[in-house]
């Protein structure tokens, strides 16, 4: 008789249990269970993008793989050729100067740069002023390191950017970094050139760093903006972009951050001690997808038009309302007067209509009267989704 394995009488560190497992990763197990039972649930929940790369981008990757000498561990920094490519990118289109060898750092993805940020600036007790509704992994690390969260509501009405009023009349004492999202996710909110001098100015009058985590400004958006464009943020901003969204590489894990030289530095030194570079044809590939022409956001964004003008009638269907001048690859919706709530009309749609979306709430109370549709589904699924979902019993 075989015996019983039985795990150790050991418990794990406290942060465990400061964070939950990630909505998407509890929820897409339940989508796959439905799946194999034969339901063929269509997902319009998750952000990854389904287009692919440019085929120079991918013969790249080919060519340079092809070379023995380029599997080998690479700069933490990463390669100079990575670097003048982001630098490029930034002038080209935000009209923002970098240098190269000393304001930028390439980064595994921007969810990795959320933890090596706030390894590198946050003790524990130290306020961080994360965004209500925001993307859920600002709060989780925040927690992971031990920080004292602060919540900052975002309303509709503001436009879902900050209420610096009611911002000032915090105790702000204590707070030493504070996130944003523009283009933001998951509203759809635009920057604006007013919002990054405004925020700028409130980190430098309260020694708080301001951290743009800035993905979606090439996506539905004729104006891309960063908000090291405001002269002096660079004092006492980050900005961190990423490859996922604007160029459809999320799997690659390519993004970066920008700043002075002194918090890059310092950035560095948590980055170092904890990976070891990425793979080098993938860097050389990237350097050729930051040289993307104007056509190619151009064509991506007709793709993203059309299937938006279908995840409007989605949102109609299920009786939601939405701002049309949203920016980004969602849509995000506010739900009827008479619904329970956003988890309750989400999972609705899932078990009666076989389509997954995302319930606001996930982002923050502030969240909970809406729910966000992924445009990163072909329109022969949103087509059949908006079917499935006229057929729903209502």
């Amino acid at each position: 008789m075989q015996k019983e394995n039985k795990v150790c009488n050991i418990t794990p560190a406290d942060r465990v249990g400061s964070v939950q497992e990630y909505y998407f990763s509890k929820k897409l197990k339940e989508v796959a269970e439905m799946n194999a039972a034969g339901k063929n649930v269509i997902s319009l929940g998750v952000g990854s993008p389904d287009l692919p790369p440019s085929e120079q981008t991918i013969e790249t990757l080919c060519e340079h793989a092809h070379n023995a000498n380029e599997h080998g561990y690479q700069p933490y920094v990463g390669i100079p050729e990575l670097r003048k490519g982001f630098a490029d990118w930034y002038q080209t289109w935000y009209g923002v100067e970098l240098d190269p060898k000393t304001e930028i750092q390439p980064l595994i993805g921007s969810k990795e740069g959320i933890l090596h940020i706030s390894l590198a600036f946050l003790n524990p007790g130290d306020g961080v002023l994360v965004p209500n509704p925001g993307y859920p992994t600002y709060s989780s690390v925040s927690k992971l390191v031990q920080a004292n969260l602060i919540p900052y509501e975002l309303k509709e009405q503001l436009g879902w950017q900050p209420d610096f009023e009611a911002l000032e009349k915090m105790d702000l004492s204590g707070v030493k970094l504070m996130w944003v999202n523009y283009p933001n996710m998951p509203t759809g909110a635009n920057a604006s050139r007013e919002l990054f001098e405004n925020l700028v100015a409130f980190g430098r009058k309260h020694g708080i760093i301001i951290c743009n985590d800035n993905p979606y400004s090439f996506i539905l958006n004729d104006q891309p903006l960063s908000i090291l464009s405001v002269p002096g943020a660079k004092d006492i901003c980050i900005e961190m972009n990423s490859m996922s969204k604007a160029h459809n590489m999320p799997g690659w894990r390519m993004a970066m951050l920008a700043s002075n030289a002194q918090f890059v530095q310092w950035i560095l030194k948590v980055k170092s001690n904890i990976d070891s570079g990425q793979f080098k044809p993938m860097q050389h590939a990237a350097v050729e997808a930051l040289k993307a022409p104007k056509e190619w956001y151009d064509n991506m964004n007709r793709t993203y038009r059309s299937r938006r003008d279908l995840a409007g009638q989605i949102m109609h269907a299920i009786g939601c309302t939405y701002d049309e001048n949203q920016v980004g690859m969602f849509l995000w919706g506010k739900i009827p007067a008479e619904a329970e709530g956003s988890e309750a009309l989400a999972n609705k749609v899932l078990y009666e209509a076989n389509v997954f979306i995302t319930p606001g709430f996930i982002f923050g109370s502030c969240g909970e009267r809406y729910i966000r549709i992924s445009l990163c589904c072909k329109n022969e699924a949103l087509q059949e989704a908006l079917n499935r979902i006229n057929n729903m019993p209502m």
